[in-house]
């Protein structure tokens, strides 16, 4: 629920002991205008965030090489150091199986299970061809959600060529977006301005042109067909080399997928491969578009001249979900329930996220600052009841007291 202009800090829903309740793409598709510019009252801080990495922090009167010494921290800065420390020490004690190798194990199943899945499509009955749609469908979606998620972030590798490749091939490959603007429009503009109205407010995901139970129930399906028009469309943003990169990898991922159904599962006709395409692309699509909306429309909004310090900003404009097997698995601990812990520590993997999860969540209990939870039916009751205020007027810009 948006604060209301000289609302103190009293983020949407009801307040119980500091907790609030009640309350990730088309990778985080912005304007293209916006690339290599810097957004008004932004700060090197908000965007150098997501390139946060575990390391001895910085304290008071500590000099950088070849830097001016370091000023005082503000309070605001000072909490965001404080927790940093925290997470740091997590991180630094954690083994590599906990920092990536437990969110590239479940892309590896994911693989293995393919065969199966296509296999699965040959049969004539309908228990075992649901299964095969179920499986496909579960799979295509933690490669292109969580695969391309993590890929964007760097988090599925510590080495920056390996990262490279994989964000190629989860972004490109599998979900048919160009790396480049995906990469720029979700972790430098959405990450780094979350909630700031006209830069990272989601705004990207609203069509006011549609009503409440088109836009919830049935434009999801569109949602297969619209990723790649949209890639398209923003190929006229990036250099020649990387469009012509893109185009193949889109055409290899399509090709591939349309010639294991004919010749694998057994296709006899194009439109029926390429209707189980688009069912198994789509599987998912409902709540990937959900949570996409949930998490940070209906929060606080600001402008970006008066935006709050990093650690109130996603503290305020952040809610998580809570766990749900299927969504973990297919989308993330980061996009779910740990999405807080993730706009704070955008780096990390899923599983690490949800590691630091009881620290962050704690530290900001502790500093009476907001931690937004609620369900998938609360939000999505929500945005049924209020869709016109959250999804179709522009949201008022929250006015936050006491808080700069």
């Amino acid at each position: 629920m948006p604060l209301q202009d000289g609302d103190p800090l009293r983020p949407g829903g009801r307040q119980v002991n500091g907790e609030v309740s009640g309350i990730p793409r088309l990778p985080g598709m912005g304007e293209p205008s916006l690339r290599g510019t810097t957004a008004p009252g932004g700060s090197g801080t908000d965007v150098m965030a997501e390139g946060w990495e575990p390391g001895p922090a910085l304290r008071d009167g500590d000099v950088t090489p070849g830097a001016a010494p370091q000023r005082a921290p503000q309070p605001e800065e000072a909490l965001m150091t404080e927790l940093s420390e925290l997470v740091q020490k997590v991180v630094k004690s954690s083994s590599w199986w906990e920092r990536h190798g437990m969110d590239i194990s479940i892309l590896a199943c994911s693989f293995l299970l393919l065969p199966a899945g296509f296999l699965c499509l040959q049969s004539a009955q309908a228990i075992p061809f649901l299964a095969g749609v179920l499986t496909l469908g579960v799979v295509h979606h933690t490669l292109t959600v969580k695969g391309s998620h993590l890929a964007s972030h760097n988090a599925l590798t510590e080495s920056k060529s390996w990262s490279k490749v994989w964000a190629i091939f989860f972004i490109e490959l599998c979900s048919a977006f160009t790396v480049e603007q995906a990469t720029y429009n979700h972790v430098k503009i959405h990450h780094g301005y979350t909630n700031v109205i006209g830069l990272g407010d989601s705004s990207t995901w609203k069509l006011p042109f549609l009503n409440r139970y088109v836009y919830m129930f049935i434009a999801p399906l569109a949602v297969p067909i619209l990723t790649p028009l949209v890639a398209l469309d923003l190929l006229r943003y990036v250099e020649w080399k990387a469009a012509l990169r893109t185009l193949c990898c889109m055409f290899l991922g399509f090709y591939c997928h349309y010639w294991l159904l004919l010749h694998v599962s057994g296709f006899q006709s194009p439109w029926s491969a390429l209707l189980c395409m688009l069912v198994t692309r789509s599987l998912l699509a409902h709540p990937y578009i959900h949570v996409n909306i949930f998490q940070h429309i209906g929060l606080p909004m600001f402008a970006a001249d008066r935006k709050p310090k990093r650690i109130h900003l996603m503290s305020l404009g952040v809610l998580n979900l809570p766990r749900n097997p299927l969504l973990d698995w297919s989308f993330g601990h980061s996009l779910i329930s740990c999405h807080v812990e993730h706009h704070l520590f955008p780096s990390l993997s899923d599983n690490m996220c949800l590691k630091i999860k009881p620290i962050v969540s704690q530290y900001l209990k502790q500093k009476k600052l907001p931690y937004n939870e609620d369900t998938y039916s609360s939000r999505l009751r929500l945005f049924l009841q209020r869709y016109e205020e959250l999804m179709v007027h522009a949201p008022p810009i929250t006015e936050l007291v006491g808080i700069q």
